[in-house]
């Protein structure tokens, strides 16, 4: 992964990073390389304790005299179940001269515990991370804060209300509930498929039987369901209407939503009223916020309205949008079918992050347009 956002695998037939010892040799124009030494950083390998359970950390320091004036940043996760000892993230902000603290989430890599998208449990496991975090690196840095991600959305911001966390950096996170954005999500799908406003009031409607049934342990909302099904039976579309759940819930019948709902819609304990704007509005630390354009994982238009409303407010948020990107802030290509074949991280992403987090963004990044 390169600060301008370009990425790739060194096992490529092209590749543009070839490994060559105590080096890198990188492709540039016209085929010629370069070599790049490796940049001298220190790591060290940690535990520590988060509600009764051991969680498995690093710290990343870049190397040199300490640094008092430093940034120390935790990496908050997202919804994945990979080891964050492979976060090629935490290298590209340690390479800018942020100390960085990566730690296994439960139930993943080294960690104990179990997988789990409680916002609650994993906030509480953040609180402690930044907490052993401060503890040490002490004398190596000055501000303190949270960095991560998509889902991170939802947990920074809350671990940042149980720390004294100095600010919060979120790429492509929502300020919506987890059924907001399912809702979101569909009706981003009946843009694409050019519905009108009769696609849109069934949508809600589905929205709103599947939002029942979840948040009543699938015991309410049969016959709600029933009769958006009945008339989504008679829409060619609704074959193409997907979201995180209604899509599949949908077309589940009530013997298996009754029998099995629980366990495969809501076994990960989200908590899917969550209410993410509410969490928002007790912070006075300085937020980051960046928006994909083009999200189909998480569709922007509450999150951006949301931002908005909190910035008119007084709330100390700095909010970018990057135009023509999907979730990552990944640009694409269109395809033919309506798929997106993925080319690079946009341009501009990273060091908007970590100019930030250093407290110096002087801009332009890339295509990022910001939101006042």
């Amino acid at each position: 992964m390169f600060l301008d956002g370009r990425r790739g695998s060194t096992a490529d037939p092209d590749a543009l990073v070839t490994c060559v010892d105590g080096a890198v040799l990188v492709k540039g124009d016209l085929g010629r390389s370069t070599r790049w030494p490796a940049m001298s950083m220190s790591e060290t390998a940690t535990s520590f304790s988060s509600v009764q359970t051991r969680l498995a950390g690093r710290l990343i320091e870049p190397a040199g005299a300490a640094d008092e004036r430093r940034p120390l940043v935790v990496m908050v996760h997202g919804s994945e179940q990979t080891s964050a000892f492979v976060n090629l993230y935490a290298y590209v902000l340690a390479a800018r001269n942020i100390a960085v603290f990566v730690y296994d989430k439960r139930g993943v890599g080294a960690s104990e515990g179990y997988y789990t998208q409680n916002f609650e449990l994993l906030a509480a496991d953040a609180a402690a991370a930044l907490t052993h975090a401060r503890a040490m690196a002490r004398g190596r840095f000055g501000r303190a804060g949270y960095f991560g991600a998509s889902m991170a959305g939802f947990v920074a911001p809350l671990a940042a209300t149980h720390s004294a966390a100095d600010f919060v950096a979120i790429g492509y996170g929502l300020v919506v509930t987890p059924i907001e954005e399912d809702r979101e999500e569909m009706l981003s799908e009946a843009r694409t498929l050019g519905l009108g406003s009769d696609a849109v009031a069934l949508i809600n409607r589905l929205s709103a039987a599947t939002a029942k049934l979840i948040l009543s342990g699938f015991a309410e909302g049969y016959a709600q369901l029933a009769e958006v099904r009945r008339e989504l039976a008679a829409k060619p579309w609704a074959a193409k209407l997907h979201g995180e759940h209604s899509g599949d819930m949908l077309r589940s019948s009530d013997e298996e939503l009754r029998r099995f709902g629980r366990v495969r819609f809501d076994s990960l304990e989200q908590i899917w009223d969550y209410d993410a704007a509410a969490t928002l509005r007790k912070l006075n630390m300085p937020l980051l916020w960046v928006l994909a354009g083009e999200d189909r994982e998480g569709p922007i238009e509450g999150t951006h309205k949301a931002l908005t409303q909190l910035m008119k407010a007084g709330k100390p948020i700095d909010a970018y949008v990057f135009p023509n990107t999907d979730h990552g802030i990944l640009e694409f290509v269109r395809n033919a079918d309506g798929s997106r074949t993925y080319t690079r991280i946009s341009e501009g992403y990273l060091r908007l992050v970590t100019d930030w987090i250093n407290g110096k963004t002087v801009g332009p990044y890339g295509r990022a347009q910001r939101i006042d």
